[in-house]
């Protein structure tokens, strides 16, 4: 028989299995982790005239929520260019996430959210947002930081069409506003989470500190895949 052939690519690459899984683990480290130390400990409310100012606008809630899909299509997208691109945007992330961890013990924030009126079907949506997420760990945003990083994680890739770059960058500042209107975060949450995606990106692509993770996922894929791979070529030579 002849070899196999049209062999269709997979969505998500081997080599950025691990990178892709050791963002989303250190998020929900990060996340849960500083609510439990930090939970019982004074909070600070970085409220400002012009928070006051905005308006709730219940409607965005499916911004809000609707961006769960935008970041896993875009992450897949950002690793899928190429394994030094995806192993240095995910250095950025856990930097970032480390920051995050960092602000959330040392200035714990919150905010006092209103009180919804209306029966409508977004009001009871914003509030289970509201009763399944306590209002905390807000600057920097992690809703703004992880929206931003979708965006510049494909910026200026030649690649990818220029129009879904731009929509991803419209849909990333749309998600900054969901979080206004939907006083999940105040303003300086936002532009937190903006600079630190800006500045984690930087420090990944122009210093070599994504080398130290690249050296545990190259390790990984090794003792993963390594007899995998060998399973599939014996099978495939079988085949021949």
């Amino acid at each position: 028989m002849g070899k196999i052939s049209g062999k269709r690519k997979p969505v998500v690459p081997q080599y950025a299995i691990f990178p892709l899984l050791s963002c989303v683990i250190l998020n929900f480290i990060v996340y849960t982790g500083t609510d439990f130390l930090a939970g019982s400990w004074k909070h600070y409310d970085l409220t400002l005239p012009i928070d006051r100012a905005v308006p709730v606008i219940p409607g965005f809630v499916t911004v809000y929520l609707g961006c769960y899909l935008f970041w896993i299509v875009n992450y897949i997208l950002i690793a899928r260019q190429g394994e030094e691109h995806c192993i240095q945007f995910a250095t950025a992330d856990m930097l970032s996430r480390l920051v995050c961890a960092f602000f959330y013990l040392v200035l714990p924030t919150t905010n006092v959210r209103p009180v919804l009126s209306g029966g409508g079907i977004w009001e009871m949506l914003l509030g289970m947002v509201y009763g399944m997420d306590d209002p905390t760990r807000l600057f920097p945003s992690i809703h703004c930081l992880v929206s931003w990083f979708c965006f510049i994680g494909i910026r200026g890739r030649k690649n990818v069409p220029r129009a879904y770059r731009v929509f991803s960058c419209l849909f990333a500042l749309l998600v900054c506003v969901s979080t206004q209107f939907t006083k999940q975060h105040y303003i300086v949450d936002v532009f937190g989470g903006i600079l630190l995606a800006e500045g984690m990106y930087w420090l990944a692509f122009h210093t070599q500190l994504y080398r130290y993770p690249k050296r545990v996922f190259d390790m990984l894929n090794k003792k993963c895949f390594r007899r995998q791979d060998v399973s599939v070529r014996k099978q495939v030579g079988c085949e021949e």
